[in-house]
């Protein structure tokens, strides 16, 4: 217990070890600057020419990238007000698969313009407030900038200009080789109903050497290793998969054998070996040709199986184990011996290939529709391998999100402009303190283009006027005019919204129409990083007290002394 000393912190309220820090030491603005400083981390990753991080996490591993939401993962932020920002960013990676580092960077923004707004005078709640109607109306400004949509799922051209975008993000250069892959992938496992197509189903293999462009589409799954028997290919065979080992059972106890002769060694050996041609015979006679193990194989079982012409290959874990079950139709037995009829599986082709010098076995079914697609990507190094991987896995995201809304906005910093000026102007109009927040709220969307042109290594000041003027809202002429006349302007309004960022600055100007460029993002993916930047950004600021428990463990705080007053 504390000392009875008037004003002591939390006089005997908690235990010893507490720490407080309230709002008059600043709580608020403290807790803005830690958010600013992880958003400000993760800030340079944005965009096609976003600056690769490396990571080495606590068990000393390397990641290289640009991928806002691994770089997150692996960094173990300790600050709760950071953290709300990075479990924002962790719900959008969850939600929408993409667009985590807008979360971040936005929500960092929202906060730093916030930062502004208290240091004016303004108070919390009226900030609150203001970002809450800010909000409203720029989800609902969203809505109005559509240029484009993904009319046909099943056409792999359609599918690859949404895919694009997000690609090129993380893979620039690549994109369109990558992006038609992944359509290519999607399409061959999507099922009759596009809602229920689920993202397990496209599977990803690395094999390093080659180059991305010797990169291919398997229909079927691939498992990096070729079969362990001398059998190496099957076709129209039955499938038995076991989670056991495949192996003269042990006994749980140590027994003693005492044998007197050598015709007693003979025959305890062929027992075990009668054993063992028996369970392996009782395999081959209920017709299975291809067996899984997801444990060992032991020699003298390999050697039956060989004899008897049965493809084996091991697949230790069991997450694969699990979805080659899904594929082939089959239940993964947890003893060895003849499983009933319905629970092996089918496959048409099984068959080991050499790609780039590795030998990988494949799974193949042939019919049209297959339940499982796997791209087998090629590159020069393991970083370089995971990071495609990651892009191709944005890719499939996205894919998932246009089952559920297939509309498309202009890229390239586009609408987040366009944003900047629908909300200024819905500031003009707002009267009270609340106008001042939803100014700052629309400034926030600048960071946007600002981040892609500074990234690529243009005048952010220059672009960024340049994009103000292509995106300035006319006010309406009040002379009457006719309705062609109005219907005209109509149409020229409706293309002042594409004007983005030029990241190649190909004319010089270093802008560029994103819809004519094909530069177009998802509107739903948008939609969700607004609204989740915009809550955490208000959950940090209705935040003015942390109150910090001793962790569990460790020495103990110094107690009070007893003989405090004795000389």
């Amino acid at each position: 217990m504390s000392l009875s000393i008037p004003g002591a912190p939390n006089n005997g309220l908690f235990k010893p070890g507490y720490q407080n820090y309230d709002s008059e030491d600043g709580a608020v603005l403290r807790n803005i600057d830690a958010c600013r400083t992880i958003a400000s981390t993760v800030q340079t990753s944005l965009g096609p020419y976003g600056r690769n991080k490396i990571v080495i996490n606590h068990l000393q591993k390397m990641i290289l990238t640009n991928d806002a939401a691994t770089i997150l993962r692996e960094l173990e932020v300790v600050h709760p007000a950071a953290k709300l920002l990075v479990m924002a960013s962790q719900q959008q990676e969850a939600e929408m698969g993409d667009a985590t580092n807008m979360v971040m960077i936005l929500a960092g923004e929202l906060l730093k313009k916030a930062e502004d707004l208290l240091r004016m005078g303004l108070k919390t709640s009226e900030i609150v407030q203001g970002y809450e109607r800010a909000q409203r109306y720029a989800l609902q400004v969203l809505e109005e900038l559509e240029v484009d949509s993904v009319e046909n799922i099943r056409d792999q051209n359609e599918l690859a200009k949404a895919i694009k975008t997000v690609i090129a993000a993380k893979q620039n250069g690549s994109e369109d080789f990558l992006a038609n892959m992944v359509a290519e992938a999607v399409l061959a496992v999507l099922p009759k109903n596009p809602y229920n197509f689920n993202v397990d189903n496209v599977r990803v293999v690395k094999i390093m050497g080659g180059s991305l462009e010797q990169s291919r589409v398997v229909k079927g799954m691939v498992f990096g290793r070729e079969p362990d028997g001398s059998v190496k290919k099957a076709t129209k065979a039955k499938v038995g998969v076991f989670s056991c080992p495949i192996d003269i059972s042990q006994t749980e106890t140590k027994g003693t054998v005492l044998m007197k002769n050598a015709k007693e060694l003979l025959d305890f050996t062929k027992g075990e070996e009668q054993q063992m041609e028996n369970a392996i015979k009782e395999l081959h006679d209920s017709g299975m040709r291809v067996v899984v193990a997801g444990a060992g194989v032991g020699e003298l079982a390999m050697h039956y199986l060989n004899r008897y012409g049965i493809l084996v290959i091991k697949i230790l874990s069991k997450f694969e184990l699990r979805r080659l079950c899904s594929v082939v139709g089959a239940t993964p037995l947890a003893r060895l011996g003849a499983p009933m009829p319905d629970e092996m599986g089918n496959v048409d082709i099984v068959e080991t290939l050499e790609i780039g010098g590795d030998r990988v076995t494949v799974f193949r079914q042939e019919n049209e529709q297959t339940r499982t697609a796997t791209l087998v990507l090629r590159g020069a190094t393991q970083n370089h391998l995971e990071d495609v991987e990651r892009a191709v896995d944005d890719g499939v995201n996205v894919v998932k999100a246009i089952t559920r809304d297939a509309r498309l906005v202009p890229g390239a910093g586009a609408s987040e402009m366009q944003l900047v000026e629908r909300l200024t102007a819905m500031a003009d109009k707002t009267s009270g303190l609340a106008q001042y927040a939803i100014r700052k709220y629309a400034e926030a969307f600048e960071v946007v283009p600002r981040v892609l042109a500074e990234s690529a290594g243009l005048d952010a000041t220059e672009v960024l006027a340049k994009l103000y003027t292509a995106h300035h809202i006319q006010p309406p002429s009040s002379s009457k005019q006719a309705d062609g006349a109005k219907k005209a302007d109509d149409d020229d309004e409706e293309e002042i919204p594409c004007t983005g960022v030029d990241i190649e600055n190909s004319d010089g100007t270093g802008t560029l129409d994103a819809e004519e460029e094909g530069i177009l993002d998802l509107m739903v993916t948008k939609n969700w990083a607004i609204k989740l930047a915009t809550e955490s950004a208000r959950t940090v600021l209705s935040v003015d007290q942390i109150i910090v428990a001793r962790q569990a463990g460790g020495p103990k705080p110094p107690g009070p002394n007893p003989n405090w007053d004795e000389d």
